[in-house]
């Protein structure tokens, strides 16, 4: 999803209260009654990325390339949460099988996007000018290490994405003691802003709002939503559908992968930003998962 994923207000102290943080990284779940009645309600068609349209459909585009170079730090999810996603892009295709998904092995994070919608030479150029940093923020991580939990489906009329807030010592893993969760996913995101800030770039990122996601669906077609092949009006039996199937999902997350008083969390259920993989420093056309590896950081 295009909601934000960068930091906002890095000075503000207001972001020192792990409670304010925890607040804005829900914002994302709390938006899914808004998405709903746009659906519902305002019958609102889905919004259909042109680009995307044109890579899965080479046949009606032949030739077509995405000449969009970016240059980015993702955090890359570990393989049981890879394995939940996989399990959950499955249960949405059974309502919704035209949806484009995210291969899963090139879901990610956004956690600092430095600059975007570049010519592969002038992202090269970036990469030059901070190429002495990028060991340092692939392996931050590894010492500076954020817990997120909570993982539920959100949604608008774009994409859908497994998101997630941060941990406030809920339902601690085995040798993690309660201070730990005091730095948060928005610490570290801050904090990889100012080390990339300190080669002297200006980061051009596109996301503004905290957030921590991973898109898995797309929509490039309303064919499943809509009244028939040669009408695209949204059918609101058929979104109520796939709204349904959403909700489903979400309640089987909550009930088996949300912290439960003391109890262990299921794996996949949290994430420790950093776990089996650094950050993965990556340029390229990667919009939808692609590009190529420049550092990948140490993982524990």
């Amino acid at each position: 999803m295009d909601k934000a994923s960068a930091p906002a207000n890095e000075n503000d102290n207001v972001f020192e209260d792990l409670s304010v943080i925890i607040q804005y990284f829900q914002a994302p779940l709390l938006w899914n009654d808004a998405q709903r009645k746009k659906f519902v309600n305002d019958r609102s068609s889905v919004i259909i990325d042109p680009v995307l349209y044109k890579l899965v459909h080479p046949e009606k585009h032949p030739g077509f390339t995405d000449d969009r170079n970016c240059l980015v730090f993702w955090a890359r999810p570990p393989s049981d949460l890879r394995s939940l996603v996989a399990n959950i892009q499955q249960q949405l295709l059974t309502v919704a099988p035209s949806l484009w998904l995210m291969p899963t092995e090139c879901l990610h994070m956004t956690a600092l996007e430095v600059d975007f919608s570049r010519t592969a030479e002038e992202i090269d150029e970036i990469v030059e000018r901070m190429s002495d940093k990028i060991p340092g923020i692939t392996d931050y991580p590894f010492s500076h290490r954020a817990r997120l939990i909570k993982p539920m489906l959100s949604y608008d009329t774009a994409a859908i994405a497994l998101s997630f807030v941060p941990a406030a010592g809920e339902s601690l893993p085995h040798g993690r003691q309660q201070p730990a969760d005091t730095y948060t996913y928005h610490h570290l995101r801050r904090d990889l802003y100012e080390l990339s800030k300190s080669t002297g770039l200006e980061i051009a990122s596109r996301y503004v709002v905290p957030s921590a996601h991973l898109t898995i669906a797309r929509f490039v077609t309303q064919a499943d939503i809509a009244v028939s092949e040669n009408d695209e009006t949204l059918d609101p039996p058929k979104v109520q559908k796939l709204l349904d199937q959403i909700e489903k999902i979400n309640a089987d997350l909550r009930d088996r992968y949300w912290p439960k008083d003391d109890e262990r969390i299921m794996a996949g259920g949290d994430w420790i930003v950093g776990q089996e993989k650094g950050l993965d420093c990556r340029k390229g056309t990667l919009w939808y998962g692609g590009g190529q590896t420049i550092r990948l950081g140490k993982g524990f």
